[in-house]
């Protein structure tokens, strides 16, 4: 099982980067500062709805979830990406459109400074600890293609998370010094409009890779021809007509083969060669959970 203590560090990290950033903008008035803000209490919830999907995702199947509970942390998942363009995006770039019209600089840029350079410190922190839990995969397929193909949304939502909050950072840094510089707060309030319009590009990227994997996504084709293979090299065996596959949760897929067998055999026979089979394919392929293999005709 795949480690998520990164969603606690990054939780702990969005936490008091968001009490900070809201000192800052009460001494400042600063739109951007008020952007950022809440933008890191839209990160710390996602954080705590991510914990609570992979803690229910865990949950052993009864009666009602047959196949379990994996696809939990799917749903918690969607959730999150559409908190973070419904409430994130829409909020920051609302809150900057109200402050265009503002005409006066209010507070000390000295506290934002300050604390925008203590935010990028620990949201660096933060995205090293997801990166570190994306890396396995990241080697193997490219960064973006893992990121679009990735079945483990937690990770890829806490590491987009982290760099739109540095990206944000960096806006709201030349807001408020474009703003001080020329004297017209106007700076401050695109910054926050602009920090908005990258939650909700996030947001989409996010909400699709979610929902992707909610409605069901099959293994990589390379997964499939060696499962393919596996079971065609049994004696008992003609061939595999069809299969079907799909992720339940991020380290469990069930699997269907439709499989012809040898008209020579009779039940017996079939019963061992599918228990052969499956024993076979899990054993190479650990993350497939649950096995089907429906004799079929040709």
């Amino acid at each position: 099982m795949k480690s998520r203590f990164f969603l606690y560090v990054s939780l702990g990290v969005d936490t008091l980067i968001a009490l900070s950033k809201f000192t800052a903008s009460f001494f400042t008035k600063s739109s951007s500062m008020i952007a950022e803000g809440i933008h890191s209490v839209i990160d710390a919830v996602s954080q705590l709805l991510l914990i609570w999907g992979v803690k229910t995702s865990k949950r052993k199947a009864d009666e009602e979830r047959p196949f379990g509970y994996g696809r939990d942390l799917y749903f918690w998942s969607f959730i999150v990406s559409l908190v973070i363009f419904s409430v994130g995006g829409c909020i920051s770039i609302y809150e900057g459109i109200l402050n265009l019209k503002k005409t006066e600089l209010e507070g000390s840029a000295g506290w934002s400074y300050t604390v925008l350079a203590i935010a990028f410190a620990f949201n660096l922190i933060s995205m090293f600890s997801a990166l570190k839990a994306f890396k396995k995969q990241w080697k193997h397929e490219g960064f973006w293609k893992s990121v679009i193909r990735t079945k483990d949304p937690p990770t890829i939502i806490v590491l987009l998370g982290d760099f739109g909050d540095l990206v944000g950072l960096v806006i709201a840094f030349f807001g408020i010094y474009l703003s001080r510089l020329y004297h017209k707060p106007y700076y401050d309030a695109i910054a926050s409009i602009i920090i908005g319009s990258v939650l909700v590009v996030i947001s989409a990227i996010l909400i699709n890779v979610s929902q992707r994997l909610l409605v069901g996504t099959t293994t990589s084709r390379k997964n499939l021809k060696e499962v393919v293979r596996l079971a065609e090299e049994d004696e008992a065996v003609e061939k595999i007509k069809k299969h079907f596959s799909t992720y339940l949760s991020p380290e469990e897929i069930i699997l269907q083969l439709n499989t012809v067998f040898r008209k020579d055999l009779d039940t017996a026979d079939i019963t061992d060669a599918i228990a052969r089979i499956t024993k076979k394919i899990q054993e190479e392929f650990p993350f497939i959970k649950q096995i089907f293999i429906m004799p079929v005709t040709k």
